[in-house]
Order: C-alpha cells, then structure tokens, then sequence
C-alpha cells in the first residue's frame, strides 16, 4: 500500500511549528514534555505526518507564545476563493527558509545589526555572491 502525501496544509503548520520552537531555543523534547506528548510525536507533527488538532494546537500556541493563527500565516490556499481577493501570500520559499536553523540565525543575526547601511552592502553582497546581474536599491 503507498503512503499518502501529508496535506500542504498540515505541512505547513508543522513547519510554523518547528520555525517558532526553533525561535525559542526549545528542543522537540521540551516541546513534547509541556504538551505530555513524546519528541517524536513533535516531529510527526513538524513535518506534517500527523495533523494537530485544534485543542493541541490550542497548547502549542500557548507554550510557544504564539497566537493560533501564527501557524497559519502564509499558509497555501486550498480551494476557490470566496469572492475573487486573495490576501497577499509570502513565498513558499521564505518560510521554508525561516523555518531552518540556517534561516533562523541568519535573520535573527541580521535584524541586531542597526546600521541600515550595512545591512544594504550584506544585501548587496549575497546577491553578488548568488550570480544575481544587478542589486536593487
């Protein structure tokens, strides 16, 4: 029997999850241990094995300081919209990249440095470095 794929939006939520856990500094296993739960059931949960019912999405957002609809920001729009408007989604690709330690550390270093100019040329600099032809100002 094949495997069935993880919902987008199951998979998305997951990854809010592990990006806002990841924010705090808290191990799968501190994560699971306020929630009564096992690690490896957080990881089911990260990569959107297992759908998070609504009470336990209740307690994550709790114990991870988040409002519920945090985990739903940027979600991938499932269905026909209701009257035509679309609110503005960010890429998928953004909070893919959030949601990596990587991604974190780099953001999260990136916003202590107060010299907006300096921040500019670190832009300028990985688009560079990326192939980009031109940076943008």
């Amino acid at each position: 029997m094949a495997k069935k794929a993880p919902n987008p939006i199951d998979k998305h939520v997951g990854s809010r999850v592990r990006m806002r856990r990841m924010m705090i500094s808290m191990s799968q296993e501190k994560l699971g241990e306020h929630l009564g739960i096992t690690f490896q059931q957080i990881q089911k949960y990260e990569k959107g094995t297992n759908r998070i019912g609504a009470s336990r999405l209740q307690q994550i957002s709790i114990t991870l300081g988040v409002p519920v609809a945090f985990f739903f920001e940027g979600a991938p729009t499932v269905g026909p919209e209701s009257d035509g408007v679309a609110e503005a989604q960010s890429p998928a690709y953004v909070s893919d990249f959030l949601a990596t330690s990587d991604g974190l550390a780099l953001t999260r270093n990136f916003m202590r440095i107060s010299d907006a100019r300096v921040r500019r040329r670190i832009v300028d600099l990985v688009i560079a470095i990326a192939g980009e032809a031109e940076p943008t100002t």
